[in-house]
């Protein structure tokens, strides 16, 4: 268990896990009302720190420059977000909230820590000091960026038809019919066969006719890449500041207030 002169070591330090894995930094120290001994732990967890979560203090270790909790990582991370008035202090229906989070015994500890007080319990958050000083804290934004799929790009091919017209000569054979006279040089070609007499004689014309033929023929190839664009974008936030007021009277016993 942690005692009240070891508050100040364990405050802004890191609190692993029972296997050791860090888990996060104390924030605060939350006492019992009535009994005034440290009863939990505030742990900044999350992305930069911007989340804390409770756990029990009373099982805890201080083991060279780090606080050891009995419970693991994840569960502490998860454990619900209470809420803390503006003093600071945590509700008995909050603490009894996270004791059934963490499996402990909501009645047998409230007998163990409060028999023979009868009075009401809560705990009330304060950084742990011990002298005479007190711990001012502020919250500090930390933007950081992650990384997450923003769509889809795909290449997908597909088959359309296009009319395309070519011009091509194209030759075809015709029938010429030449006459020529009888002379002494063909005379006797003439004069061989009947003399009256009925005959045929076939020609073959030839033509020629367009042939179309389609060739697959590669023309490009076509990949993706892709390339990265910085962009500048701004972020707001808020981040919360404790502010220290004194209270009191001087020699003169004038109330004075200074912020």
């Amino acid at each position: 268990m942690i005692t009240r002169e070891q508050i100040a070591t364990v405050l802004d330090h890191p609190v692993h896990d029972a296997r050791g894995d860090k888990i996060g930094d104390a924030r605060h120290v939350f006492f019992d009302d009535v009994t005034g001994e440290p009863e939990w732990v505030s742990v900044r967890t999350g992305l930069f720190g911007t989340s804390e979560s409770f756990v029990p203090i009373h099982d805890a270790a201080l083991v060279e420059d780090h606080l050891e909790v009995p419970y693991a990582k994840d569960q502490v991370k998860d454990a619900p977000n209470v809420d803390i008035d503006a003093g600071g202090h945590l509700s008995e229906q909050e603490e009894q909230r996270l004791y059934q989070y963490y499996g402990i015994d909501w009645d047998a500890a409230w007998q163990d820590a409060h028999s023979g007080t009868g009075q009401a319990t809560g705990t009330t958050g304060t950084p742990g000091t011990t002298d005479n000083a007190m711990t001012r804290s502020e919250e500090e934004m930390h933007v950081g960026v992650e990384r997450r799929e923003a769509g889809r790009a795909r290449l997908r091919k597909y088959v359309v038809t296009e009319e395309q017209q070519y011009t091509v000569p194209v030759r075809h054979e015709e029938v010429r019919v030449e006459r020529e006279p009888i002379t002494d040089a063909n005379r006797d070609e003439a004069m061989t066969g009947s003399d009256i007499t009925e005959a045929e004689h076939d020609v073959t014309l030839y033509e020629e006719q367009p042939v179309v033929e389609t060739r697959a023929v590669p023309k490009e190839r076509v990949r993706m890449t892709t390339e990265e664009v910085t962009e500048e974008e701004t972020v707001t936030g808020e981040v919360r500041k404790e502010r220290i007021e004194t209270e009191g009277t001087d020699q003169h016993g004038d109330q004075r207030r200074r912020h």
